[in-house]
Parts: C-alpha cells; structure tokens; sequence
C-alpha cells in the first residue's frame, strides 16, 4: 500500500496524521503513589519510626505476601495521624495503581473517631506507630477485602502502559515510513513495507486501547464495589486505635509518666513500659492509682498554709480569723452589727473547727506498705488491699515531690524482711524504679517493729547530716501485731528527739484501729479505709503532709 505527500493511510484506509493514533503524550504526567501529601521532615519521621519499630517491619513484611507496597500504605496511616495538617491527595492525583491505598487512607481519615485519635498521635511518633500496629488486623482484612479492586487495578495500569508503549510503537513505524519516503527516488512513496508496519502498528494500538479502557471500567467497577466494606472496616480499625492510644495515654499519665518524660523516652524504651505497665502487677490498678494521684492533686491545691490543722466542724469562740463567710455577712448590714458586736463579745460567733495538726513536715516522708499475704485480699469492687495501698503510696511520692522533700518506700511483712526505695528530692524518680516499688510484693506474715525501725533509722540519718526534723511516716496495713515495751521506749524517745509524725491507715479491716491497739498506741493520727473503691477516705493526709 501506497502513501502520497509523505503521509500514511490509517489502517481502516483512510488518510490521517500521524498523531492520529494514541501516542504518549496522552498519558497524565506526574500521579503520586502517596495519599497523604507530607512535608519532608515527616517522612523522616516515618523512615526513623519505621527503623525504630520491629512491629512495623514485621507488620509491613507480613501485609507484603498479599500487598507488593504495603509499607506505601502503612506510611500513609502513619503519616495521617501523625501530621499536623494532613492532606489526602484527590484521585484525579494518585496513580492508578494505588487507588485502592487511597480509599483505605480516605476511609481512615473520614471515620468518626478518627479526630480523637489525632488528639494522642500528632507529633508523637511513637503514638501514632502504635495507632498503625493497633489496625493490623483490620488492615490485613481491608488488603484482603480489596484485593479484587487491588489486583484489576493493577491490571489496568498495566493495559494502560502496553497502550502507551504501542503508541509509541505508532509514532515509531511513522518516523520509519517518513524516512523510507524520503529516501525513495523523490515521489514521496512509502514503501510497502513501512506502510504494512504502520498499519499493523496502529491496529495494535487500537486493540490495545480498548483494552486499556476495559481494563480501567472494570477496575473502577470493582473499585466501587468495594468502597461500602472498607469503610465500614475503616471505622472499626480507627476506633481500636482511638480506644487503644488513649487507653495507653491514660496509663502513662496514671503513673504520673509526663509528656515531656515520653517525648525524651526512646522508641523501644517507650514500648517496654508501656508493656510492663499493661501486664504488670498492678495493670489493672491503673484507674485507682490515677484517681488518688488527682484527688491528692487537689487535696494539695486546698491546702490553706499556717493554718491550725484540718477543719473538722463548726464551733463558737471570738476568733475572727476562722469566723465562717454567714457570720461576716451580717457586718454588710447595719441593723445586724450591733447583734454581731454583742455575740464577739460573749465568745459565740460561729467559728470553723479544726483538728490541732503542726505546720507541714520538713523532713521524709517515709511510706511504710504491709505487704503481708492478707494484703491480696480483695474489698469492694474487687480492688485489692495491696492496690489501695501502694496508690496511697504513689500519691505520697508525689505529694513529698511537690514539697521538695525526700520520699523512701519501705515495703515489710514478717520480721526482717523488707525493701527500702529511696527517691531523694534532687534526682528523678525514674518511672522504671517507681514501677518497681509499687510492683514488689514480699509475702508472709506482719511486723511493725521492722519497718518503723527502719523508718527512725532513716530520720536520724537525715538530721545527722542534714540537721532536717520533722519527717513524716505513713503507716499503711491491714493486721495487728504487737510491739515489745523496750521497743516501743526506744520509739518515743526518737519521737522526741526527731520530732517526727506517724500516721496509720488500718486498709480494709475497721478493728485494727480499735481503742488499745498496737496501731492506735503507735500513730499520732489513724483513720480506717472499709471501702477501697473511696480515694477520698485519705485525703486528710494530703493536707497535712
């Protein structure tokens, strides 16, 4: 077959130009293989996490048997929680290939919880790596639900690549034929040949094209096929991760473990705590520790310094300075003040009451918790003695923390046996010790002599080098044992000399603090704890430790 002028005839016989036929240029240049749009130094944030994470390679290697660029999408999740403003490309945007990815990430980010989950994980890498771990599984079931859409998809891109290198097949059998024609003897006729080429080369391309559109209806067919489970997946995955971020902030914040402490905190090291903290001793403790650490808070923020001691009533005297607000507001009338006058004269204004307490303590405060085996036992709500006790302790920790005073933990049970945590006000506590104080648990029988001996002991090395008195112990049991009468000379006599205060909490049995028991004799103050789901049964101590 013959051309005239150069130009070829189109395979259907008729004359065309050579950018007739499908050709390269008619691709779309520059689609993303990325959902979520990122500025650079978060990628680099997701290149360190996913270095850092053993979970997320392993996650990434495992989703990778069923999807070639599962770690693509995984810094996708990522990057959507991380991200301060994220901002999830259009479709128009993204690779053909990938618009499985970006339903999955646009299913995530438009998810009811998902605005929540961001409240824990932007800008903390190790939260928002922990919100992708916590979506694996629903993750492996989205890659699994989608993967009809995924791999036609994939098909499609690839029909639409074959059409483009048969385009370009197009372009080149006509670059031949012009040349073949050029080189004849000067009448412009192609020859036969570069003629069969062109037209073989433009069926191909036709045929091709149509397939690549068929290819692409069915991939966009399947593709929505698939959008109603994947977004019903989506929302049950970001919900998990919400519930599952939060719950771990909680814990953290619980422990009294801070943002900036967690921020400084090393990957790994960061995932071995949260982890002990999960499964623990006292896990399932960590609401009644968090709840006594804020009602000790704010017992601490009602604290009124100077004043006499803990307000316990209502009682009559002349003293203004603890008349209540009611009595005072008769002064702003003037048919009362002569009535206000006449009872400041007879000694009956309403006053508030208070129980003598001295001023704060300046020395330790010493914490001595029964860790006997009657402590396991359980009172309301199924909180144990244990539990109840070492979250009063915690609190103290950080009451004496507060004060800028020294802090030891004496764990004891039966004679001679005991721990002593010592946390000096001038260095950090280390959450890693902390959750060794309140995780360590002796067993056996009680002796008070042992742990209060060891608490004077403490005292006296205080004052001998730094000259401090007036510590502070806080007995915490729930049996009742005896002390020698030698013994308990020698105590009183460090009383005096130290000028220290004990104060007892009987933990789950009303007798122990009875009238003549050991614990009465031993504390200047006592109170018995029944209900161990009640924080608040100790908040007196927080106001005058």
């Amino acid at each position: 077959m013959g051309t005239t002028g150069g130009t070829p005839h189109r395979p259907d016989g008729s004359a065309g130009r050579a950018g007739t036929w499908p050709s390269p240029s008619a691709a779309v240049p520059g689609r993303h293989t990325a959902a979520v749009a990122a500025d650079p130094f978060d990628r680099i944030a997701w290149r360190d996490t996913y270095e850092q994470a053993a979970g997320l390679r392993e996650l990434a290697e495992e989703l990778g048997r069923h999807h070639a660029r599962a770690s693509d999408l995984l810094a996708d999740v990522f990057l959507a929680a991380y991200t301060a403003g994220p901002r999830l490309r259009g479709r128009a945007e993204m690779d053909p290939s990938r618009l499985v990815d970006h339903l999955v990430v646009t299913s995530l980010v438009e998810s009811p919880d998902f605005a929540e989950l961001r409240r824990e994980t932007v800008g903390d890498p190790y939260a928002a790596a922990m919100a992708v771990l916590a979506q694996a599984t629903a993750l492996r079931g989205l890659l699994e639900r989608s993967r009809d859409a995924r791999e036609r998809a994939e098909r499609a891109e690839r029909a639409r690549q074959d059409a483009e290198d048969a385009a370009a097949a197009v372009d080149g059998a006509l670059r031949q034929a012009a040349g073949g024609a050029e080189r004849s003897d000067g009448d412009g006729t192609v020859p036969a040949r570069a003629a069969d080429a062109v037209r073989e080369a433009g069926e191909a391309a036709e045929a091709a094209a149509v397939a690549a559109r068929r290819a692409a209806q069915e991939a966009a067919q399947a593709l929505a096929a698939a959008v109603p489970g994947v977004r019903t997946a989506a929302r049950n995955a970001v919900a998990k991760a919400a519930r599952t971020v939060r719950e771990e902030a909680a814990l953290m914040r619980a422990w009294g473990v801070g943002p900036g402490e967690l921020e400084r905190m090393p990957f790994e090291q960061r995932a071995r705590l949260a982890e002990r903290l999960r499964t623990g001793r006292l896990a399932r403790w960590a609401e009644l520790i968090g709840r006594f650490r804020q009602m000790a808070d704010g017992e601490r923020a009602r604290k009124v310094e100077n004043a006499t001691g803990e307000l316990v009533g209502v009682t009559l005297g002349d003293d203004l300075s603890r008349v209540i607000p009611s009595e005072l507001a008769g002064l702003g009338l003037p048919e009362l003040r002569a009535v206000f006058a006449a009872r400041y004269a007879a000694g009956e204004l309403m006053l508030y009451d208070s129980r003598g307490e001295r001023a704060t303590g300046k020395g330790a405060v010493i914490a001595c918790v029964d860790t006997s085996h009657s402590m396991y036992a359980e009172g309301p709500g199924g909180i144990t003695r244990e539990a109840w006790s070492k979250a009063c302790a915690l609190a103290l920790l950080d009451q004496a923390r507060h004060a800028g005073r020294d802090f030891v933990g004496i764990l004891f049970s039966a004679a001679g046996r005991l721990r002593v945590f010592r946390f000096p006000a001038g260095e950090d506590a280390g959450v890693d010790r902390v959750v060794d104080f309140a995780e360590t648990f002796l067993g056996g029988g009680t002796s008070f002599q042992t742990p209060l001996s060891a608490a004077g002991e403490l005292l006296a090395e205080e004052f001998d080098d730094a000259g401090r008195m007036r510590g502070d112990i806080v007995l915490i049991t729930d049996e009742e044992c005896g002390v020698t009468e030698e013994w308990m000379r020698g105590w009183n006599d460090a009383k005096h000399r130290l000028g220290f205060r004990v104060f007892g909490v009987a933990v789950g049995v009303p007798r122990a603090d009875g009238a003549g028991s050991a614990l009465e004799a031993l504390c200047d103050n006592l109170r018995s704890v029944a209900d161990l789901t009640d924080v608040h049964a100790a908040a007196d101590l927080f106001r005058v430790i």
